[in-house]
């Protein structure tokens, strides 16, 4: 069918308009990243005056960038690691197995989706401290506590599309694994997981930047040695002066491994959040 000549103009302005509202962020960013601190502290413009890239020096030792960088890398690759290990056994038996409470646990995971994070923010707070009062285990203002916050958030999400993925592959791939001899472990390991990479890799890179950009949490559950990066960019503003080429620079340096991984496995992604759209 012809598309009508005025429905192309409207379709090409709204995607123009789009392309610019996504695009300028974006350049306004990368510009005050190279201009002099002294630019951008006058009147904004859109042309950089000078270049400089003393910002992407500055920016190591104005904060302690790299300490942050280190605590959301071991942050956000643990929530990502465990989160995808504890769903592909979850997920497996959810979609290969009939057993009691088995719908009850679907619905139970499926729910914790519809309330707001800020509803577990006290109560996970509450349960740190209880937990260190009675064991001597920190988990308040250390890394694995952190983790185990970010699994709450990811791991409902990576199981319910784990499900979903799981479904798509035949049964007989596991039937003729059982054949050969193969356990259930065996068979989640050499026959399903090879075939269900993208969807694997859709769940690692969700789980991954959710703890990586994350904020509410982790300005509660960190301290000076457990910062991330989302949280020790505000350490560029001081009460005198706030460092915006250097947060800007900071900020699209610390967005490299996300957009690197997304790149990587952009593929997989794809594969993964369409799988079972369309049976």
């Amino acid at each position: 069918m012809r598309e009508p000549r005025w429905f192309q103009w409207v379709r090409g302005v709204g995607l123009c308009l789009l392309t610019l509202f996504t695009v300028i962020p974006l350049y306004v960013m990368v510009t005050t990243s190279v201009k002099p601190l002294a630019d951008v502290q006058d009147t904004f413009q859109w042309l950089p005056s000078a270049l400089t890239l003393e910002p992407y020096v500055d920016m190591w030792s104005t904060v302690r960038l790299a300490d942050y960088f280190v605590n959301s890398a071991v942050v956000s690759l643990g929530a990502a690691a465990f989160s995808v290990l504890i769903a592909l056994f979850a997920a497996y038996a959810i979609s290969r197995y009939r057993f009691r409470g088995r719908d009850a646990f679907r619905f139970t995971v499926l729910s914790t989706q519809m309330f707001p994070g800020i509803l577990f923010l006290l109560p996970l707070y509450l349960i740190y401290a209880t937990v260190g009062q009675a064991t001597g285990i920190v988990l308040q203002g250390s890394h694995i506590g952190l983790i185990i916050t970010y699994l709450t958030f990811s791991l409902p999400f990576s199981i319910w599309m784990l499900v979903s993925y799981f479904d798509s592959i035949p049964v007989d791939l596991d039937e003729a694994a059982y054949i050969d001899g193969a356990g259930p472990v065996q068979t989640l390991w050499r026959v399903v997981i090879p075939a269900a990479k993208p969807g694997i890799a859709a769940v690692s890179i969700y789980a991954f930047m959710t703890a990586w950009g994350e904020t509410l949490f982790a300005s509660i559950m960190t301290d000076s040695d457990s910062t991330t990066l989302a949280i020790g960019l505000r350490d560029y503003s001081t009460q005198s002066t706030v460092y915006w080429n250097e947060v800007m620079s900071a900020s699209l340096v610390v967005s490299i491994p996300v957009v690197l991984g997304f790149l990587a496995l952009q593929r997989y992604l794809v594969q993964g959040l369409t799988a079972g759209a369309v049976k």
